[in-house]
């Protein structure tokens, strides 16, 4: 058997065998260096404080790849300045390796503006504050929300709520400075409906009741009555009603009329006032009779009765009872104590 291991065919294929091996693992590490460019590192050039423009052309030239990222906003240094790099500078990597560049931004990221409108003006500065924006002037107009929001301006221009501006923006709040009392209700007989209702709403007035003689909602109808009339006294806030008709208010007298007994009461101030007096009203005063005396009868003894003899005590007779006396029996004495005899011993 051994002389068989030792034969030149079987030691010539073993050497054949190791030789192929030998160079299939030669040729693959030979590829590998080829292809990940083994022992050609690059060195990272420093590109800090550099802008993002300069750098990137730096990085092109050395074959290096390239990530821009823009995070945080830093007011102390210049927009598009290269802050951070990774692999630091002066690492070394190999060709084709991307390089991360972290850039300062223009200005701030954007946020999103909340909806503070219609809300109490204290509330809409703290969910401002709280979203990184600052509040600037704030406007007070007439309005009947008294120390709500009514809109929102940003240098001058209308703001809406969702809107997106970078942060630390500066915005300006108006605000309602609340109903005023006794104002002028205005004429709007005459007036279309679309008319009223856009003069009821500049007096901060409230539309109320709008009712069109035809049943329909025709905007270009004729105002013939309003209910409270022009010219009256009222809070701001408070609603006007209002009847309209294809017809002009002269030709609606009868509807007029008919609407003035229910809604407003005239008092005729040319009579003269009338005058209460009260007449007083003397009577003869009764006489008032005096009262009669009361009879009192004089008060009737009864008859005293004949006082009758007691009956005499009389004596108990003794009763006869005899006597008789016990002697006692005679007790037996008690017996002597013997005498004491004395014995003398000489």
């Amino acid at each position: 058997m051994l002389k068989s291991l030792f034969h030149w065919k079987v030691l010539l294929n073993i050497l054949l065998a190791a030789a192929v091996f030998t160079g299939l693992v030669w040729l693959t590490f030979r590829w590998l260096e080829l292809h990940t460019n083994h022992g050609k590192e690059i060195p990272v050039p420093n590109v800090m404080n550099m802008s993002v423009h300069k750098a990137v052309e730096i990085l092109d030239d050395a074959g290096l790849e390239y990530e821009v990222d823009s995070f945080k906003y830093e007011p102390k240094f210049k927009p598009f300045q290269v802050l951070q790099i990774y692999p630091n500078p002066g690492a070394r990597v190999k060709g084709g390796r991307a390089i991360l560049l972290k850039v300062n931004p223009r200005t701030w990221a954007p946020v999103q503006v909340p909806d503070v409108l219609d809300r109490y003006k204290g509330l809409a500065f703290r969910q401002l504050e709280a979203v990184g924006l600052k509040v600037g002037d704030t406007i007070y107009e007439p309005n009947i929300q008294r120390d709500a929001v009514i809109r929102m301006q940003m240098n001058g221009s209308m703001l809406k709520p969702g809107a997106k501006v970078p942060r630390f923006s500066v915005i300006d709040l108006v605000i309602g400075t609340g109903p005023k009392r006794n104002v002028t209700v205005p004429n709007l007989v005459g007036l279309t409906v679309q008319e009223a209702k856009a003069i009821i709403t500049n007096n901060l007035f409230e539309v109320g009741l709008v009712e069109h003689e035809d049943g329909g909602q025709d905007e270009s109808d004729i105002i013939y009555y309003q209910d409270p009339e022009g010219g009256a006294v009222r809070d701001q806030g408070m609603q006007i009603d209002l009847w309209a008709s294809k017809k002009t208010p002269g030709q609606m007298q009868g509807k007029i009329q008919q609407l003035n007994s229910m809604y407003r009461m005239r008092i005729d101030t040319s009579l003269p006032p009338i005058r209460y007096e009260e007449v007083p009203v003397y009577n003869d005063p009764t006489p008032i009779p005096d009262p009669e005396p009361v009879k009192t009868q004089p008060r009737q003894e009864a008859p005293k009765q004949a006082e009758q003899p007691k009956p005499k005590p009389t004596a108990p007779k003794p009763a006869n009872t005899n006597t008789t006396t016990t002697k006692p029996a005679d007790q037996p004495k008690p017996a002597e104590k013997p005498k004491e005899k004395k014995v003398i011993v000489e």
